[in-house]
């Protein structure tokens, strides 16, 4: 029986960064733990079959056990999470690989868009975090395509009706609550809410959708936002955030949502402030729970307040059994249809074999031919 002739280091950091125990591993491959222990301190090998059940289990690839030295697991963009002047703590291999993974699809765009002699993109960069706020909020309307005091269908309807409009004038929007399609490796919502990727010819954001769908909103106007400043980095969309890219996509992300001026002749502060969410966001055709973070934005409600309100949405949510939703309507989301119409028009012009497009976009070959036809339509 051949062994595989594993670094040693590797298989103990894998197993660390994973948070597996000895006994853990033991189970699943299954071994004796003094095995395991023998294979990490190198007085013998795992065979080749068991050290790829190690790799699967530790959600690395399989050459990864073959390294040197253990592979840098820093973010990939800039941590701009820091709430106190307190450093973030370590991100999780979750977080660390499901950016890793947009940045994957990322730079395939770039080449495709590249070959195809694309443009930059003139609203990239186009204001910075010192700019008014109005004048970022009312250059955001214009590019969209959504004036302010335009008829707003539902909250969730206008989340979709944003996605759709910034996917038009070049900007990849995707969502998950999971790394890949790996349903065991779900993102923790309290670590981070989405992340921006500004580039000026395509520009990338991400939403946390383990989050509850209410707050889905005001994340997606604040990853805009940094693109509109030219902002790449994690976001906690927090309102206890002290960074200044952070306060000002808050701010920007209030304004665009609930403009400062009527949300404030709005609210009345005779009666208990939650009183006033479901008048206001019949107003606003946003979110109760986009009310009430704007109320605490503009210190109308205490934050502390706010917070509670949040955490109670996120546990209602959890709550729920919300099953696993349609299989390609939860591929377009996580991919963008943008992105996937790209991959898809390569591979139909025959420019790119269908197992890589199909990698890509974390769909089996055989369902190529059904998702086309959902993002196609």
């Amino acid at each position: 029986m051949s062994h595989a002739l594993v670094t040693p280091r590797l298989l103990t950091w894998s197993r660390l960064r994973a948070g597996l125990s000895e006994f853990d591993v033991a189970d699943k491959i299954p071994v004796k733990p003094e095995k395991v222990f023998e294979w990490e301190v190198g007085d013998s090998q795992p065979t080749f079959k068991q050290a790829q059940k190690w790799a699967l289990l530790s959600h690395i690839p399989f050459g990864f056990l073959f390294l040197k030295e253990p592979p840098s697991d820093e973010l990939p963009l800039p941590d701009l999470r820091t709430l106190g002047g307190a450093a973030p703590a370590r991100p999780s291999p979750e977080l660390v690989d499901a950016v890793k993974d947009v940045l994957w699809k990322h730079s395939w765009y770039l080449d495709y868009l590249k070959e195809h002699e694309f443009g930059p993109l003139p609203f990239v960069g186009r204001f910075t975090s010192q700019s008014p706020v109005k004048e970022v909020v009312a250059d955001m309307r214009k590019t969209l395509h959504v004036a302010e005091n335009a008829a707003r269908p539902t909250h969730e309807e206008f989340l979709r009706t944003l996605i759709a409009a910034a996917e038009s004038v070049g900007i990849l929007v995707m969502r998950s609550g999971i790394v890949g399609t790996n349903t065991h490796r779900k993102l923790d919502v309290g670590e981070f809410r989405g992340f921006a990727i500004s580039n000026p010819l395509a520009p990338v954001v991400f939403i946390n959708s383990a989050d509850a769908p209410a707050a889905r909103l005001f994340t997606l106007v604040h990853e805009l936002a940094h693109v509109w400043i030219n902002s790449s980095g994690i976001s906690s969309v927090s309102v206890n955030a002290n960074r200044r890219e952070e306060i000002f996509c808050n701010a920007v992300a209030g304004e665009f949502l609930a403009p400062e001026a009527a949300f404030r002749q709005a609210w009345r502060g005779d009666v208990d402030w939650k009183e006033n969410l479901p008048v206001l966001a019949a107003d606003f055709k946003v979110s109760k729970l986009v009310i009430a973070r704007r109320a605490a934005d503009l210190g109308l409600i205490a934050r502390e307040a706010y917070s509670g309100y949040y955490l109670a949405e996120l546990q209602a949510y959890r709550d729920k059994d919300n099953g696993g939703g349609n299989f390609y309507r939860n591929a377009g989301a996580k991919n963008s249809a943008r992105f996937s119409r790209a991959v898809l028009a390569e591979t139909m012009r025959g420019n790119m074999l269908l197992r890589d497009a199909a990698r890509l976009l974390g769909i089996q070959p055989s369902k190529m031919k059904a998702y086309a036809s959902t993002v196609t339509e």
